[in-house]
């Protein structure tokens, strides 16, 4: 695709959706920062408090007591209060673990181990989705499209000499590589040193988190014994938009591969039926071969 129609692309477009999407995860932010801070660290304190109370109150354990301070903890669990630490705990709704939260909801993760716990927050989160689900599916398609467009010589393969198909081939070869590299191998190395993980574990998280399946038994940020920089969560988010946009040029991708792949293994047969029915340079039919039987 010439320049100028990819530029035209991209400003008719994609920017005006990607503006449109950066702007909405930023709203979704700001109102869940607003909305669950403040009743966040309202459960924290009182979570405090009753763990001080069953501290000086039940000398000895029994089994009434031990339900009750568990009850205590599964709600502040619920709403979003490790039980582990103290009350200098990372916040669940700051800015940027709410940057982080918006971006599960509108992408359809939902870790599940967050939640809206106030009644507005609550309703916002309902018409929040349902208005950002179909808005991250266009943008992502717009996206796919608009990458695969730097792809467009798979669409003339046939018209090009096989120096610059094989060319091709090894830059298209290379450039799923160093994203695979990107999407799928150096975040989860990161997220395994930061969080303590093993490879394995931050490779489980990573394809959890980018097919959308989203468990929730892993997820980042959420250790009270570590301290994160501020834009962990942030960068987490915007690694799983990057990693949902490579996804989707990938699976764009994948038919039209596999009819090139089938058509370069028919060429390398030899030739084409074409080029066996057609007259050689004397005008005469090419002979063809009789299979000689057993």
């Amino acid at each position: 695709m010439p320049r100028t129609g990819l530029c035209s692309c991209w400003s008719g477009r994609v920017l005006p959706l990607l503006l449109a999407y950066v702007c909405y995860l930023l709203l979704g932010a700001a109102v869940f920062h607003l909305l669950e801070k403040q009743a966040e660290a309202q459960s924290r304190d009182q979570f405090q408090l009753e763990k001080l109370r069953f501290l000086e109150n039940y000398t000895c354990l029994d089994q009434k007591a031990l339900e009750q301070f568990v009850q205590v903890i599964m709600e502040a669990w619920v709403k979003g209060v490790n039980p582990k630490g103290n009350s200098t705990n990372p916040s669940n709704w700051d800015f940027g673990s709410s940057f982080f939260f918006a971006s599960t909801v509108i992408t359809t993760i939902g870790y599940g181990n967050l939640a809206p716990s106030t009644e507005a927050g609550q309703v916002f989160c309902v018409f929040y989705a349902l208005m950002g689900i179909p808005l991250n599916v266009v943008f992502l398609n717009h996206l796919g499209i608009g990458l695969r467009a730097h792809l467009a010589f798979l669409e003339r393969w046939e018209d090009q000499p096989r120096r610059s198909q094989l060319l091709q081939v090894l830059g298209l070869a290379l450039f799923l590589t160093l994203g695979t590299l990107v999407i799928l191998i150096f975040p989860p190395m990161l997220f395994s040193h930061v969080e303590g993980w093993s490879f394995r574990e931050g490779f489980y998280f990573a394809f959890i988190t980018l097919s959308t399946i989203g468990f929730g038994d892993y997820v980042v940020g959420t250790d009270p014994s570590k301290h994160y920089i501020s834009v962990y969560r942030s960068l987490a988010a915007i690694w799983i938009l990057l990693g949902l946009a490579w996804l989707a040029l990938i699976l764009s991708l994948g038919p039209l591969l596999l009819h090139r792949s089938s058509q370069l293994q028919l060429s390398c047969r030899g030739l084409s039926l074409k080029d066996r029915e057609a007259p050689d340079s004397k005008g005469l039919p090419r002979p063809q071969k009789i299979p000689i039987s057993a």
